[in-house]
């Protein structure tokens, strides 16, 4: 039997998640929305340590300046007596007609500019409410057609702003370090920064891309027919993984948002054995020490106990898995199946230490490449082994 979730597993959720009321382009929301307070009780009262928030999940777009310190007071002061932690906030550019080309890339220079205060507004709550991390989706920062943007001059745009974010967090002194959410497709036809890797490239290039790093999400990734858990490894071996967003997704859909799990199982397995046990052979590598934040949405099918459930099913799911890869890892015969398969032995540099490129060159190492194409490397078997503990 699952243990109970416990603060030190450090589980968040956003309130976009509880609290989507499943409206979608083809029908009305099917279940009643509640004040964000009462998702925050509701969220500590099942188990979970953290909650973040969009600006406009706790006020209106149009909220004026007293209706929104005093619905952000009520969320905080919820919180704390809950013993929740808000840990990471962040904006909607997205939701409101006047985003509908971008925030920070919009072709109008008025829409950008509006955009941009916005964020740093967004950021001030951030840090009055002691949040961490300040995650930045573009959303609607793309195209449906490819004549309609100068790309260039996009990019430019799109480093300006973050640039423009991460030097007032500097200067106001704030501790928010800023995680770019990569995403290919939905509500855009494109989106810009499709994917980890372009975001890495991104912020390879900005002035203040020192405090810059990426929020990977689960489905996101996978809408992109792309590896989630390869991309995690590739964010942390660049010491750039600030934030993950875990759900579920089966396949090139649209963003499904399912429970954590309940897409593709497997590749669930090997991201919380990543993020559980760290990577293979490697104990001196980069962990991920963050926040395990829930991007999902409840289903349109659920009233309101089954928002709860599916809350607690992601919980659940995670515990399950890390329990499985713990056991995956201590398992004497994993060990001899990676040892087999050689996995233990990619640390190993392929240069010896001290060897210059000359003495290299100069080196007959005695390779036989008809012999070397016989090898087996036992992959299948080492996939096996996990599949075992994972439904065995």
């Amino acid at each position: 039997m699952v243990r109970q979730p416990q603060p030190e597993d450090r589980f968040s959720f956003g309130l976009w998640t509880v609290g989507w009321t499943g409206a979608d382009p083809f029908g009305i929301a099917s279940r009643p929305a509640l004040d964000p307070w009462e998702y925050a009780e509701k969220l500590a009262e099942i188990g979970a340590w953290g909650i973040t928030f969009h600006d406009n999940d706790v006020f209106a777009f149009d909220a004026d300046e007293a209706t929104k310190q005093d619905r952000l007071g009520r969320l905080k002061a919820a919180a704390d007596a809950s013993g929740l932690t808000i840990e990471m906030v962040t904006t909607n550019t997205f939701s409101h007609p006047v985003f509908k080309d971008g925030g920070l890339t919009s072709n109008d220079r008025s829409v950008r500019r509006f955009g941009l205060r916005k964020v740093l507004g967004a950021v001030d709550i951030a840090a009055e409410m002691g949040a961490t991390t300040f995650v930045m989706w573009g959303g609607r920062e793309g195209a449906e057609y490819d004549g309609s943007k100068d790309l260039y001059s996009a990019l430019d745009r799109y480093k300006e702003g973050l640039d423009t974010v991460a030097s007032y967090i500097k200067d106001k002194g704030y501790d928010l370090r800023i995680a770019l959410e990569p995403k290919p497709n939905e509500p855009r036809g494109d989106i810009f920064l499709p994917t980890v890797g372009h975001a890495l490239a991104l912020i390879a290039e900005l002035e203040h891309g020192d405090i810059v790093g990426v929020n990977p999400e689960t489905g996101h990734e996978q809408m992109a027919n792309l590896n989630y858990t390869h991309q995690l490894a590739q964010a942390l071996w660049s010491d750039k993984l600030f934030h993950i967003d875990l759900n579920g997704q089966r396949g090139l859909k649209y963003d499904q948002d399912l429970v954590f799990g309940h897409g593709d199982l497997l590749s669930a397995f090997f991201t919380v054995d990543l993020l559980e046990n760290g990577f293979v052979g490697r104990p001196d590598a980069p962990r991920f020490v963050g926040p395990k934040h829930f991007d999902y949405k409840p289903s349109r099918t659920e009233h309101l106990t089954g928002v709860w459930e599916s809350a607690k099913a992601c919980m659940s799911t995670y515990l399950l898995l890390a329990e499985k890869a713990k056991q995956f890892r201590a398992d004497q015969r994993v060990t001899e199946a990676l040892e087999y398969s050689g996995v233990t032995s990619l640390a190993t540099p392929t240069l010896d230490a001290g060897e210059s490129l000359a003495d290299f060159l100069a080196t007959d190492d005695g390779f036989d490449p008809e012999k070397a194409a016989e090898r087996d490397y036992g992959f299948v078997r080492l996939n096996q082994l996990a599949l075992e503990h994972l439904i065995g």
